[in-house]
């Protein structure tokens, strides 16, 4: 009988382990969430790996994410998994290779987040003196720049996607090992969010104010959401709109200069 190998994987308070025979992609995947591993806790859900040689696995080129009765499929030409939220386990039948994973833990925190009041967000974001700050933007905007120029008394929790849950009658930021082209994990900490930024290069640094309405536009519109579900795509909207209420947010216009820091308190 073949053992398998456990490995689990902690983000945000939520534990997943992966279940694997594959020795190899067993210590890949220890190597690159390095920071994020757990072992000592109950696992909110739990996915059993079948690996198989390079193939088409999927005919969906782009990702796919369905409920299917009482459960999700979720989809891509690497990867097929089925995942049972009831039960707690899921099936993920995939190549040899760390991506199919990390797309499928972006997935089903997304789908746990949007039932607890929570979301994934196109944004770095850094802890400094005991308080969260977020940049957000779309690609190019300049979250992987602000964060290389993070000052030493900062901690990086990621350059590329926030994780954000409701914490009491705020907001709280979590480090998360999805990197982007710093690829680099975050620190695996939290703090409490203070500012929300909406980024902008220009020719000097300032913030100016912005309203709850745009600020809930440009937060909608930078949301990490795969799945096509009526109900949970209902509860994200009113997620962000009591978010954009509880935590300020501004505008950014920056030069890819140290100084902007300044600004950031």
């Amino acid at each position: 009988m073949v053992s398998a190998y456990k490995v689990g994987i902690g983000i945000g308070d939520i534990a997943i382990r992966f279940s694997t025979t594959h020795e190899g992609l067993a210590s890949t995947l220890c190597e690159r969430y390095k920071g994020f591993l757990v072992n000592t806790r109950k696992f909110d859900c739990e996915f059993e790996i079948e690996t198989v040689p390079p193939q088409q696995i999927s005919s969906q080129e782009d990702v796919s994410v369905a409920r299917r009765e009482d459960q999700w499929v979720l989809e891509r030409g690497d990867f097929r998994a089925t995942w049972a939220p009831c039960l707690g386990n899921g099936l993920l039948r995939q190549t040899v290779n760390p991506y199919s994973i990390d797309t499928v833990l972006r997935i089903v925190h997304s789908i746990m987040l949007a039932n607890e009041g929570g979301f994934l967000l196109h944004a770095s974001s850094v802890i400094r003196n005991g308080k969260a700050f977020l940049f957000s933007g779309v690609s190019g905007a300049g979250k992987t720049t602000i964060s290389r120029l993070t000052p030493p008394d900062a901690m990086l929790l990621t350059d590329e996607i926030s994780y954000v849950r409701r914490d009491g009658d705020g907001y709280r930021a979590y480090g998360t090992p999805f990197a982007g082209e710093l690829a680099r994990n975050g620190e695996n900490t939290s703090g409490a969010i203070a500012t929300v930024f909406f980024l902008a290069k220009g020719s000097w640094n300032y913030t100016e104010p912005i309203s709850p309405a745009a600020a809930a536009r440009q937060l909608l519109r930078n949301l990490l959401f795969f799945a096509q579900d009526p109900k949970l795509v209902a509860e994200l909207f009113e997620t962000a709109v009591d978010f954009v209420a509880r935590v300020p947010t501004k505008q950014l216009t920056f030069l890819p200069e140290n100084t902007v820091w300044d600004l950031i308190k």
